[in-house]
């Protein structure tokens, strides 16, 4: 019976005999072998097991003593077998390999989804003489991968997995629906296929990001349907990940835009013919769309006012006032009647009253404010006349005051006069 290699971790070698090495001031690797969590074991160049923890025996359902000295081609295929001899010549080229799928059979006779990876075992002179492997069971993560997939297929939205080159993997009914192709017409499938060269490169920018963050947003794609229709739509997507947790492709969601944008170009149609001055900022006060009525007012080009902070056009203090008031809009979601003096280009300043309610995205969240402006000039213009009206009334109330107490003066004279004269006649007569 051939005796176990003994193995252990650090290259400072003291003595070697024909059995292995051992190394100063190391570990003795069986130690290690014995208590690793993992099922690991040890296998010559022929596959026969040399070494196996109690993790291999609590994964198969095996004593060891019926593990030992077996070779791995009586617990799996005859397929896999031949992989895993050719996983060992590459252990002996590369020193390594890694992901050989394996599934054994247990002691019950169940098939068990696994996964190798192993490193080569070496001899005092550096010949590798067999492999030090570790499995790893597989059946959580099989389910969860079939959980995955259901997820993905059942998925209301289209949804795809693609690799980090863009190659579509898996796509949901969704995604057929959307662009009108059988699923063996999408799968294994350049992502190119279907969109233009330019929204090609956005995509695989998209996919770099999905690599350095884990997750791209909002990114536009617009695919040609199978009818030559352009869809467009928007995509988010995450990081698709392996075992080891490195990023090796991307979950796509695509959402079609083309009700949103219908109701969009509506809106826009909305403001572009509002008789009113109408314009939208972002929450920051600057101006991403304006119409001709914002022009007619101010008196600047639709040039010189996309873009440009509302700042630009008011006074320091109601810059401030417009900021408390995108607050309200955010928190309570319309703001009605701030008080505004824009300055036009002939720098006139025009008195308006602003009504604003909240744009939000398609989430819902508050992403700016749809302003309308009302010009205050002819209002302020009726104020002043009415105030003006006002005191002119008022004016001639007080002369006829005046006017009133000079009559009424007079005529008190004239009653005492006459009084006078019929006192002096009385008395003539007398």
């Amino acid at each position: 019976m051939a005796r176990r290699p003994e193995v252990v971790t650090q290259p400072d070698v003291v003595k070697g005999d024909g059995r292995g090495a051992k190394w100063r001031g190391s570990l003795d690797a069986d130690i290690i072998i014995a208590n690793a969590p993992d099922p690991v074991f040890v296998s010559d160049l022929e596959g026969k097991i040399l070494q196996a923890n109690d993790a291999v025996s609590q994964l198969l359902g095996f004593r060891q003593d019926e593990v030992l000295e077996q070779s791995l081609s009586r617990f799996i295929s005859p397929e896999e077998t031949r992989e895993f001899t050719a996983a060992l010549r590459e252990v002996v080229e590369r020193g390594v390999m890694r992901n050989v799928v394996l599934n054994p059979r247990s002691a019950s006779g169940e098939v068990i989804p696994a996964s190798l990876n192993a490193s080569a075992l070496r001899d005092s002179k550096g010949k590798a003489i067999g492999a030090i492997g570790i499995l790893r069971d597989m059946r959580e993560l099989d389910k969860a991968r079939a959980y995955a997939e259901s997820l993905i297929k059942n998925a209301p939205d289209p949804v795809f997995v693609s690799d980090l080159e863009g190659k579509i993997l898996q796509a949901n009914d969704a995604v057929s629906q959307l662009l009108g192709f059988r699923q063996d017409e999408v799968l294994e499938q350049s992502l190119s296929r279907f969109i233009s060269p330019e929204e090609t490169r956005e995509f695989t920018a998209a996919l770099r990001e999905v690599v350095e963050r884990g997750v791209t947003r909002n990114a536009r794609l617009n695919p040609r349907s199978a009818s030559g229709q352009v869809i467009p739509t928007t995509l988010n997507a995450s990081a698709l990940r392996n075992p080891d947790g490195k990023v090796i492709g991307a979950i796509g969601i695509l959402r079609d835009m083309r009700e949103l944008d219908k109701a969009r170009a509506y809106a826009e149609s909305l403001i572009k013919n509002a008789p009113d001055p109408v314009f939208v900022s972002d929450l920051e006060g600057k101006i991403l769309q304006a119409n001709d009525a914002v022009s007619q007012l101010l008196g600047f080009r639709q040039d010189e006012v996309l873009e440009q902070s509302l700042s630009r056009f008011i006074s320091p203090e109601e810059t401030r006032e417009f900021t408390a008031a995108l607050r309200e809009v955010v928190e309570r979601g319309v703001t009605r009647n701030a008080r505004l003096n824009p300055r036009s280009a002939r720098g006139e300043v025009i008195p308006t009253t602003l009504n604003a309610s909240a744009l939000r995205d398609p989430d819902g969240k508050v992403i700016g404010a749809i302003g309308i402006l009302r010009d205050m000039r002819a209002y302020e213009q009726v104020v002043r006349d009415l105030e003006q009206s006002k005191t002119e009334l008022q004016e001639k109330i007080l002369d006829l005051e005046k006017f009133e107490e000079v009559v009424v003066g007079r005529e008190l004279k004239m009653i005492a006069l006459e009084k006078e004269l019929e006192s002096l006649r009385k008395k003539s007569k007398g």
